[in-house]
């Protein structure tokens, strides 16, 4: 089962999410925050697999949240759920450490699924989002450095959200290749996990 914290500041719409997630054979409500604070507190008491993260909330937003809860906790993912989607806020929670975001506009099946991807480590994008930020213009940022092919594919392949061993089956290639190919994308981007490696290079222009 895949343990799951809920953190909204509207009722109805938290309860419309927790009924969602209840719907499914693998994902537990284990809790529900209706500010970040109580989501940091809520967290840390409960130790869930993953946060679903509202932005604007009370008493402490979604991205100080969840960088709260990241700091206390290497086992805990979060997920970002909200209807913002400003270039700003989109950077400040990838930047914080969450695995993932996706608007409340999305189709259930796609929030369902997304925190499923999230839960095994996977990154998710909807892809508005990432359309931002391979939009996003940087005149001024330094040379993109030279990613092989490889390396490019198998970004590629993590973007989807496939795992390790989905991007080994789909190139053809052993696991511990794609671990390589990976390390070696985080050094080029000077990165130290998926999500950022991903986010990088959309920044970059090299996705």
């Amino acid at each position: 089962m895949i343990r799951v914290l809920v953190a909204d500041d509207h009722p109805i719409v938290r309860g419309g999410i927790v009924g969602l997630l209840g719907a499914a054979d693998d994902i537990e409500v284990v809790g529900e925050a209706s500010d970040g604070a109580e989501a940091v507190t809520l967290a840390t008491t409960l130790a869930p697999d993953l946060v679903l993260m509202d932005l604007r909330m009370p008493q402490l937003d979604g991205v100080a949240a969840t960088a709260q809860i990241l700091a206390a906790s290497a086992t805990t993912r979060v997920l970002i759920l909200t209807t913002y989607e400003s270039d700003d806020q989109i950077l400040g929670a990838i930047e914080a450490g969450a695995s993932g975001y996706l608007l409340k506009a999305a189709p259930q099946a796609e929030i369902i699924e997304g925190v499923r991807s999230v839960a095994r480590g996977q990154t998710v994008l909807a892809p508005s989002i990432a359309a931002k930020l391979v939009q996003r213009v940087r005149t001024d940022a330094p040379a993109a450095p030279r990613l092989s092919a490889r390396e490019l594919q198998v970004l590629t392949l993590v973007s989807a959200g496939q795992s390790n061993p989905q991007i080994a089956r789909s190139l053809f290639i052993g696991e511990a290749t794609v671990k390589t190919h990976l390390l070696h994308a985080f050094e080029k981007l000077k990165v130290s996990d998926r999500t950022r490696a991903v986010t990088r290079a959309m920044e970059l222009g090299l996705l």
